[in-house]
């Protein structure tokens, strides 16, 4: 790949005549004699093969090309300059990215609200967003590839921060044989029926959690995938509130009338990584996820 032959100064030099009238004008915004400004301008012409400018009585009007590539490297003066921000945040402690790893049970629209508030305020910072499911998130935490983590367990050695409870409901297809015993259901009638449950992602010391009394039991990858099956009419789940909606307002689900444990509530936590300083906009993130978990949950039907 050549190295250009016009540099970002050309650049905003042809931007400056352009956009104070003239080259008299440009060499007073840029503080620049007047001559060196059209000789910037007749270099680049002569550098690019192509005239950029053309004299309409007293003034320096654009040609055809000139505007295209001068639109062009707007942008690219523009990316330039956000460039050498980015270095001089970074400079001050500023970090180039934040990588984020939630469990896929915590509400997503919390994390995306969150996430809408701090763009403005990122600097360019990217954000690495990573769903796992239960003891993914600590290994990911352990294993040094997340700065913030959010999980529902209590995670030995580390120090996390309350967030919210989340709501498991105890669902099944409306025609499920559970629900066609028209009655209250104990543990006994479950035991006989196929559960769904969701695989967890560590590799490590993969956990099960929650009810697995069913003789029959099938493992899925995500919780979008055991919300399919269930509402398709293969087996009963535990799934999280929020993520059925939809579901239960069509009658696609329909929550089981358990005698015991038809809803079971989960406390997440914010985690940061013990082993790295949290910098500024780590900071800030945190905070938000904060404050982002408080908002209220969509109403879902019974």
């Amino acid at each position: 790949m050549k190295a250009p032959r016009v540099t970002l100064e050309q650049w905003r030099t042809l931007q400056a005549v352009v956009d104070h009238g003239g080259f008299a004008q440009a060499a007073e915004a840029l503080h620049r004699s007047q001559s060196s400004i059209s000789y910037t301008v007749a270099r680049m012409q002569e550098q690019l093969g192509v005239p950029l400018l053309r004299i309409d009585g007293r003034k320096a009007a654009l040609t055809e090309a000139g505007t295209l590539l001068l639109r062009r490297s707007r942008q690219l003066v523009k990316q330039a300059s956000q460039l050498e921000e980015l270095a001089h945040h970074m400079e001050q402690g500023w970090e180039a990215e934040v990588r984020l790893v939630v469990d896929a049970a915590y509400p997503t629209q919390r994390v995306v609200s969150a996430l809408s508030t701090f763009m403005p305020q990122s600097r360019g910072c990217r954000v690495l967003l990573r769903e796992e499911v239960l003891s993914g998130v600590e290994e990911a935490l352990n294993e040094g590839e997340a700065d913030l983590a959010i999980s529902g367990l209590i995670l030995p050695n580390q120090l996390g921060t309350d967030l919210a409870n989340v709501e498991f409901i105890a669902v099944a297809h409306p025609d499920h044989p559970l629900h066609r015993l028209q009655r209250e259901l104990s543990y006994q009638d479950l035991e006989t029926q196929l559960q769904i449950v969701t695989r967890d992602s560590g590799r490590r010391q993969p956990r099960d959690v929650g009810w697995l009394g069913s003789e029959q039991r099938w493992t899925v990858g995500s919780l979008a995938t055991a919300t399919t099956f269930v509402s398709s009419g293969l087996g009963f789940a535990w799934l999280p509130q929020h993520m059925v909606g939809r579901e239960l307002a069509e009658g696609t689900l329909k929550r089981l009338p358990l005698s015991n444990g038809a809803r079971r509530e989960i406390r997440f936590f914010l985690y940061p990584n013990k082993d790295r300083q949290m910098g500024p906009a780590t900071r800030i993130l945190s905070e938000l996820l904060l404050r982002h978990a408080q908002s209220p949950e969509p109403a879902v039907s019974p």
